[in-house]
């Protein structure tokens, strides 16, 4: 029996992330297991399949989603929209860490990008995981 109470090391901590895939859900899954409070930001998805297009996976990838999502808060937001996108906003200006794997630019694009952020939070430590480090295969997604 483990009587061990004290405190995770992360408790206390805030992350939205920004991901899918295996890289960005890993990432955050180390977090989450470590006490912080993830909020995993997933897109509206298709009718009648909403969020994260890996929650429908079957065969060899059935259990994928809850593997890599565990102990995670989950919320879908539009970012297409203003709405969507203003509520990504204010979701990260309350958090510590901003999560994302998506390709170089992509959330700059969007207004997600670090500059735009910090200038709201300027605490926010940011994470930017991609596959390929600078050079020719950088833009690969």
């Amino acid at each position: 029996m483990n009587t061990n109470t004290s405190p995770l090391p992360l408790a206390g901590i805030r992350v939205v992330e920004f991901s899918h895939m295996v890289m960005g859900p890993s990432c955050g899954l180390i977090l989450a297991d470590l006490g912080a409070e993830v909020i995993k930001v997933e897109p509206p998805g298709k009718p009648g399949k909403p969020g994260d297009p890996t929650r429908y996976l079957t065969n060899s990838g059935a259990g994928f989603f809850a593997a890599f999502n565990r102990n995670k808060k989950s919320v879908i937001l539009d970012i297409e929209t203003d709405t969507g996108l203003d509520a990504a906003k204010q979701l990260v200006a309350g958090a510590d860490v901003f999560i994302e794997n998506f390709r170089p630019g992509g959330l700059d694009a969007k207004g997600l990008g670090y500059q735009a952020l910090s200038a709201g939070n300027p605490g926010l430590i940011y994470c930017s995981l991609k596959g390929f480090l600078p050079g020719p295969y950088e833009n690969r997604t």
